[in-house]
């Protein structure tokens, strides 16, 4: 089956504080056109290689949905189409803001 391809916009890149004090490790954005279950544009983590310093966009592969119980939206996961992440890596990676949720990473 072929990945879907994506265009994220970045919107939160490496280095960026939150308003609750977070800071993002990984880029952070949304896909624009595609609506997410809070009624805005689907929220992505991107984790790459090819993705380590802060971005504005970055063009990938979906790879994974961070399934949020406790919450009424899901988190894609994007990266590169030549790589390949783990459920363990996608945890770690994500963990910074997926540890106020009760989540599920489904790999795809």
């Amino acid at each position: 089956m072929e990945k879907l391809k994506l265009r994220v916009t970045i919107d939160r890149p490496i280095g960026f504080e939150d308003s609750y004090g977070n800071v993002y490790p990984i880029n952070y954005g949304f896909v624009s056109g595609v609506i997410g279950g809070d009624g805005e544009e689907q929220d992505v983590y991107v984790i790459s290689k090819e993705a380590t310093s802060p971005m504005n966009t970055f063009e990938g592969v979906l790879v994974a949905v961070i399934h949020r119980k406790n919450d009424n939206e899901n988190k894609w996961v994007v990266t590169s189409e030549k790589e390949v992440l783990s459920e363990k890596e996608i945890f770690e990676r994500t963990h910074f803001l997926e540890k106020y949720f009760d989540s599920v990473i489904e790999v795809l």
